[in-house]
């Protein structure tokens, strides 16, 4: 599907960063940071000019080559990994940041992707994320149509437990990504550290 999604020649959510990510990236020490489904690279790309040093994991090769070409035309170097999230290893006490902008896994395994994040972060790492809610379902303004790929304040409490929660938040937003994110969306908003 998202080989099919990203094949046309336009940026299937633009190349605009995510507003989220980019009102608070202060909020992520300088440093390694790895971006989870990345896409077509929008955010990489961001994070990269904004002095990190990123990795980018997706498991669209299309998705990712579009992403290689954004870097290149934006003078950055971005590591770009072709992999499916259910088997990528994160490592430990491995990155600064984690981020992950509407990444919609299977409740199964994005909750062992959570436990990865959660050991693959440095002390004081931070995962910043946004996601959508079931409330999404009301709007049908992207994110598909299955509860399980879509997160909460609770699901995110729990799955996280962890980390110690700076910015927790559901909310409604005008999202605007291209032409598959586009209009009020219902998100969670997190971000995270690691502190011990």
């Amino acid at each position: 599907m998202w080989d099919e999604r990203y094949s046309v020649e336009e940026y299937a959510y633009g190349t605009n960063p995510n507003k989220f990510l980019e009102a608070n990236i202060s909020s992520i020490p300088k440093g390694k940071v790895l971006s989870l489904a990345e896409g077509e690279g929008r955010n990489a790309v961001f994070l990269a000019k904004q002095g990190y040093s990123v990795t980018a994991v997706d498991a669209s090769l299309v998705g990712l080559n579009k992403a290689r070409k954004l870097a290149e035309e934006n003078g950055v170097v971005v590591e770009f990994i072709h992999t499916d999230l259910a088997e990528y290893d994160l490592g430990e006490n491995k990155w600064d940041g984690i981020v992950s902008i509407f990444c919609p896994l299977p409740s199964s395994i994005r909750k062992q992707l959570h436990k990865k994040v959660e050991a693959g972060l440095k002390r004081n790492g931070v995962f910043l994320l946004e996601a959508y809610t079931p409330d999404q379902l009301k709007y049908g303004t992207g994110g598909g149509n299955s509860v399980d790929v879509m997160q909460s304040k609770e699901s995110l409490s729990l799955e996280l437990a962890g980390l110690k929660f700076k910015h927790l938040i559901e909310l409604e937003r005008d999202v605007v990504e291209g032409i598959y994110h586009t209009g009020i969306g219902a998100v969670v908003q997190a971000i995270a550290s690691k502190e011990i």
